[in-house]
């Protein structure tokens, strides 16, 4: 039998060795149902994605079937077959609105600037080689 994981962060992606610095071979959105090929890699697991195969970092992944909108029948089922990790799950739009309100000081432009920068490989690696920043173990 398949061995299958789904993603559960927004967006995740398929490299070709176990490293964030590895090049970028596919991209994974929060939801999609990846094969797992070999989970032996410190803290990466190798995945199969359509014809895509690499590795994902094991923080990106659950054991779980995300459901992004859930239905009565949909739940119904869940609570007899599998166990879902459900996509209303933390600071969504309606717990960001509630905070909004609360906290009126706050500079929200920023934090929605910041989550649509976007840092290249190329970007990274250079970045480091400036610095000196030597990564090791599996996270790097």
């Amino acid at each position: 039998m398949e061995n299958l994981m789904s993603v559960q962060v927004k967006q995740s992606h398929i490299r070709k060795g176990a490293s964030f610095l590895s090049p970028i071979l596919g991209l994974l959105a929060y939801g999609d149902r990846v094969a797992v090929v070999d989970d032996t890699s410190s803290g990466w697991i190798r995945v199969k994605s359509g014809r895509v195969t690499g590795f994902v970092h094991e923080s990106a992944l659950t054991t779980k079937k995300v459901v992004l909108n859930p239905g009565a029948k949909d739940v119904e089922k869940a609570a007899s077959s599998e166990e879902y990790a459900l996509a209303g799950k933390g600071f969504n739009e309606e717990v960001e609105g509630k905070f909004r309100e609360e906290n009126p000081h706050l500079n929200f432009a920023a934090v929605d600037r910041m989550e649509t920068r976007q840092i290249s490989l190329v970007q990274m690696q250079e970045f480091m080689a400036r610095g000196r920043i030597v990564p090791r173990g599996g996270a790097a």
